[in-house]
Order: structure tokens, then sequence, then C-alpha cells
């Protein structure tokens, strides 16, 4: 296939510059406006997946009690292990090959990705069940984890076809597909709820939502890409040499992240375990808005990587402190809130998840940071450095957790977490800064930033008799005016959005 001749139509927010290929947007000065306005549009599209999860999620957290959301929680951490070791980053090495080919190349490379995709992902659900059974979790919980992979090879399929639509910065057909799947989960869950199912069909409850998003986005990507997949060994041994460290790095922080839960139930109690799901269901959905955030940026960032330093210096620079500043607000409103989310997602059976939640905030503002800088790294094609963060996080997180889960449980479990991420953070930066010596970023807005938040952190606290929801509110609103008080409110974001 030639030049792109179709493509889809544009929905809010798609970015185009000329009736040419879309991806040429990336060369120009608009690029960085589009990729802004993009990662609005992401936030918004995660919002409202947010708000139609609260119109579920409490009721299946309640409707299965303690300890069966627990073994609800360890059968999708099991699964996610599974399917996100063997994703190896192809994701993200499309969208970045697919910035930098030709059409001719472009065609073959994404034919092999959907083939390799495919193949993976359908080994891993086998190996997940394997776990499953060898692990003893039962009957019902070994068919659970087969359904739920079921699941995670229709989005991996997904995923796959809708790199040409990030690679162009046509974010709006990407958010729309993400929030009609989720509208479709919240009806099934609470149709089970509402029916009284036993913990099974829960887990199989993404199948039918994930199945017509790839349906939709089959649709618009009709002429970007061919959608049929490709086995040439040759490729596939070409792809593998490429990205082999990346690929490593990645099934690491998949692991990692969601190895305290699987821990949790090997090696603490049912009800400890219920908690710390609590909890982590919680942190786990709010890490998704980093990587919505930065992911939107990172075409720009790899195509500064092969031409423009200074301009992927100025990128990662801004990355750096949007993801400082918005992590410490999510970080601190959930601190302060806590009582509230754990109350409203769990119920008063789950109050000791609250200190739970607590802890683990504050690796929402690490993974900002370690997701800027990863994706610096991924653009500039430094995978041995991303092997390296990601196994510093993993030994620091797996070693804490096994010393702390036996005598704290779920708390441990959740300090575990926290340095895990700390850790991902601290090396991928420095390792981001000492892969180029022209690379170094200026720190000197990061202090105003924090002193923002510790002051509006601050005065929340101190106001006697407040409930929880105006505590966020006024801690939400001290923050914001304090960064435009100190100069460290980022001007570009505002002057991107009103340009649209």
């Amino acid at each position: 296939m030639g030049p792109v001749e179709k493509t889809p139509p544009l929905a809010p927010g798609d970015e185009v510059v000329s009736e040419g290929t879309p991806p040429d947007l990336i060369d120009t000065p608009a690029a960085g406006g589009a990729a802004i306005r993009g990662s609005a549009i992401r936030a918004g599209g995660f919002v409202l997946v947010i708000g139609m999860s609260l119109a579920s999620i409490p009721l299946l957290v309640r409707h299965l009690g303690v300890v069966d959301f627990g073994r609800y929680a360890t059968v999708l951490s099991v699964v996610t292990i599974a399917t996100g070791a063997t994703e190896a980053g192809l994701t993200q090495i499309g969208v970045r090959e697919f910035s930098l080919r030709s059409p001719a190349e472009r065609d073959r490379l994404m034919r092999n990705l959907l083939g390799i995709r495919v193949t993976l992902t359908a080994a891993a659900v086998l190996l997940a069940t394997g776990f499953s059974a060898l692990a003893g979790y039962g009957g019902t919980l070994v068919l659970g984890t087969f359904l739920a992979g079921i699941g995670a090879l229709l989005l991996a399929t997904q995923n796959t076809i809708a790199v040409p639509l990030n690679a162009t910065l046509r974010l709006g057909w990407v958010t729309a597909a993400e929030v009609i799947k989720q509208f479709l989960t919240v009806i099934a869950i609470v149709g089970l709820v509402v029916a009284g199912a036993g913990l099974l069909p829960f887990l199989a409850a993404t199948i039918p939502s994930t199945l017509i998003m790839l349906g939709l986005t089959v649709l618009v990507v009709r002429g970007l890409m061919p959608l049929r997949p490709a086995f040439e060994r040759s490729e596939w041994a070409s792809i593998a040499r490429d990205i082999l460290p990346f690929a490593a790095a990645t099934a690491i922080s998949f692991a990692y992240f969601r190895l305290t839960m699987v821990l949790m139930s090997l090696i603490s109690t049912a009800t400890q375990t219920g908690y710390f799901a609590a909890s982590f269901r919680v942190i786990e959905t709010v890490v998704t808005i980093p990587y919505l955030l930065v992911s939107a940026a990172f075409p720009v960032l790899a195509r500064a990587a092969s031409d423009d330093l200074g301009r992927l210096r100025y990128a990662l620079q801004k990355l750096s402190e949007v993801g400082l500043l918005v992590g410490l607000w999510i970080s601190l409103a959930i601190f302060v809130g806590a009582p509230f989310v754990i109350d409203v997602i769990a119920g008063s059976k789950f109050k000791p998840a609250v200190d739970v939640l607590r802890i683990q905030s504050f690796a929402v503002t690490a993974t900002f940071l370690a997701i800027a800088f990863q994706f610096g790294l991924l653009a500039l094609r430094r995978h041995n450095a991303l092997l390296i963060a990601n196994a510093c996080a993993l030994a620091l997180s797996a070693a804490m957790a096994a010393i702390l889960i036996p005598g704290h449980g779920a708390k441990g479990a959740a300090i575990a977490t926290v340095a895990g991420e700390l850790a991902l953070a601290l090396s991928a930066g420095i390792l981001f800064v000492r892969s180029r010596a022209d690379l170094g970023l200026e720190p000197a807005t990061m202090p105003r930033i924090v002193a923002a938040a510790a002051a509006a952190l601050a005065l929340a606290l101190a106001v006697p008799g407040l409930g929880d929801v105006p505590r966020v509110v006024l801690f939400t609103v001290a923050y914001f005016g304090a960064l435009v008080a100190v100069r460290a409110f980022p001007l570009e974001v505002v002057a991107a959005i009103r340009a649209r």
C-alpha cells in the first residue's frame, strides 16, 4: 500500500495540518500545542471513565465483599502481569517507529507488530491460567483467569491497531473508544450485581465491551494500516533485536507494581489482601493518568530525539514540571480525602484501607516523574537504561514486600509499592540526565511547586471541623492559587488550550 489515501473523519481534538499525510504535523510548530490538547482530551476522557466507574465499582466491591474482592483483584493482577510482560513495549515502539518510517515501511511494521502481539498475548493468557492452577486458587479462579485473559487479548489487539491514531495525534478517536468501552463495562457490572451473580461472571465482564471497542477501532483505522497480521520470521527477529532490553524493562514494570498484590494473596491473610485490594484498585486506576498525558506527547518526543535534541530537552523539562505539579495535587488530594474515597468505593467494612490508601497515595507523584523520564529514554532508544531503572524498582519493591507484608499486612505492601515507584523515578531521572551531556534539566521551578503543595496541605489540615470533601476543595484552591503566586503554573498549557 502506498501513501495514505483514506483517513477517518476528525473527532473533536484531532489535529491535521492539511489534506496531506497526518504525521507531518509532528514536524511543525503546531505539534506541541496539538500534543497538549491531546493530553487534555485524554485526561477529560479519563475523568468520564472514572465518573462511570463510580457507578459500578462501589456496587462491585460491596457485592463481592472483602474476601471475594481480594480474589477478584488478585486474578486481574495475575492477568495484567502476564499480558503486560508479553506486551514487551510493542505499543510504544509501534508509535515511535510509525512516527519515523515511510508509509511502505509502516505497513510491514504494523502487520508484524499485530502478529507478534496476538501470538505473545495468547501465550500469556495460557501461562496466567496455568499459574492460577499451580497456586491453588481453585477452579472458579482458574477459569476466571482464563476469561479475564480473553478480555486482555482483545484489548491488546485493539491497542496495536490504534497505534496509527496515537502516532498521528488523532487522540479524539482513541479517547472515544475508551469511553464507550467503559460505559458498556459499567452496564455489564451493574447488571451482574442486580442479578446477584457470583465472582466468575465479573471476571469475564470486559469481554463484550472490549470486543465492541475493537470493532470500532477497526472501522476508524481502515486505510491507515493493513489489518491482516504477518508472521515474517526475519521482521520478527529484527524487531526483537531492536527492543529486547525495552521488552524486558516493560515486563518488569508491569510485574513489580502488581507483584505486591500477588504476594499479599500468597503470604498474608484474605482480609488484609482485601484491604490492600481496595487501596490498590484506586491507585492502579489513578496512575493511568500520567501514562495518558505523557504518551500523548510521545510522537513529538520521538521525532525530536531523531533530529532536534534542544526540542526534546525543552519538552522533557515541561513534562517533568507538569508531572510534579499534577502528581503532587493528586497524591495530596487522595491523602486528604482517603476516608471519603474508601467509604464511597468500598464502604465501612473497608475502613482499615484508609491508612493503606494514604500511604499509597504518594506513589502517584513518583509515577508521574518516572513515566516522563522513561518516555524520554525510549525516545532516545536508551533501552538498556530503561531495563536498569525498572530492575532497581522491582528489586526494592519485592524485597520490601517480602520483609514488611508478614508483619504489617496491607500497610507493609503499600510501603513497598511506594518505595518501588520512588526508586523507578529516581533511577530513570538520573539515567536520562546522564544519557546525554546536553540534556540536563533545570530544577528551578520544582522547589516552588513543592513549596506551594506543602503550604496548601498545611492550610487544609489546619482548618478544624471540615469534612473530607470540603478539605480537598480547600487544598486544591490553595494549591493552584499558590502556584500562580510563585509563578510555577505552566502558562504554555493555558496558551495551547486557548489556541484551540
